[in-house]
């Protein structure tokens, strides 16, 4: 079963099937170098995995099988690397992994632009393992078509791109809490469409017919989230005929996606600078969720963050 791709730029157009929530035994989180690897190993421990990173490939399925009926799942990094690694090679020992061990094996690929990916090595000065001697650039394209078919079985696509460490904290625990409970986390984002669509969205809906602040000089600095923004979109006659009818929309539909097996839904709303109608909706629609029991997180993509990915593995 294919799980959700998650890119900030685009819409999502991977996704093939819901995710199914179920208590993964092994996760292997592998990518292209630079994407947030080491940082991704690090959150899955926090959420109460063991994790392994850089292990050699023959030790792979020795090492998972230990984990079939321990309490605590297994999290391994693996990517160009590990010793021993080969992309054929992989495929077998995960073949037989997932024959033999008897664990539930997902794999986590990690993927990030180009451009960022060129920025995070020059930042931290660090040489790519595939262009040792050559520009960084030469070893990202390398790398990125010699795994194009790890990317390809992966059950689930995350592209760190403009990731803040939050937003991947609240993917990585929506799709793999290690908690009993089947929960259904539902995300909602607030961005620009100047800026594009975040491609994790399931949802995406238009709040640019709504009266625009930023026309105000009073009103053009704040955000969403002061109260004179608020108050100047919801006097919009157009405001509370479309609240009522997204809230309409999403009743039905939410246990819909629920009983489907979807652990984790990402809603987004879209205005043109994404600081003020969209991040007012947000903040609204949040509210009624809250309330009618949902379990939420938030983000408002173009507004300042303070904690960033950094640019390790």
């Amino acid at each position: 079963m294919t799980l959700p791709e998650y890119d900030n730029k685009k819409p999502n157009l991977i996704c093939s099937a819901p995710l199914i929530c179920v208590r993964t035994s092994v996760l292997l989180i592998t990518g292209i170098s630079g994407a947030g690897r080491s940082t991704a190993l690090k959150i899955l421990e926090d959420l109460g995995y063991e994790a392994v990173d850089n292990l050699p490939l023959k030790f792979l399925s020795t090492l998972a099988a230990s984990v079939e009926g321990v309490e605590r799942p297994l999290a391994i990094g693996i990517d160009i690397r590990t010793r021993g690694f080969q992309i054929d090679k992989f495929f077998s020992v995960l073949k037989t992994l997932k024959k033999k061990s008897g664990s539930s094996v997902k794999i986590i690929f990690l993927d990030c632009d180009n451009d960022v990916l060129q920025r995070r090595f020059t930042e931290t000065r660090r040489r790519h393992p595939l262009a040792t001697d050559r520009p960084v650039m030469d070893g990202i394209l390398k790398e990125r078509h010699s795994i194009l078919d790890l990317r390809d079985r992966a059950d689930l696509i995350i592209d760190t791109s403009e990731l803040s460490l939050n937003d991947l904290k609240q993917i990585l625990s929506g799709h793999f809490s290690v908690d009993e409970e089947i929960k259904f986390f539902i995300s909602v984002i607030s961005f620009s469409y100047r800026r594009g669509v975040p491609r994790e969205s399931d949802l995406v809906f238009d709040a640019r017919f709504l009266a625009n602040p930023f026309y105000e000089d009073r009103l053009k600095e704040l955000t969403g989230m002061d109260q004179e923004v608020a108050e100047f979109v919801a006097r919009d006659p157009y405001f509370k005929p479309f609240f009522a009818s997204l809230k309409a929309l999403l009743n039905p539909l939410l246990p819909r996606f629920k009983n489907e097996g979807k652990s984790y839904l990402t809603i987004s709303i879209g205005c043109t600078g994404g600081r003020h109608r969209s991040v007012f909706v947000v903040e609204e629609l949040v509210k009624w969720l809250q309330k009618t029991g949902n379990r939420v997180n938030f983000s408002h993509r173009e507004l300042p963050k303070t904690e960033k990915l950094n640019s390790g593995a």
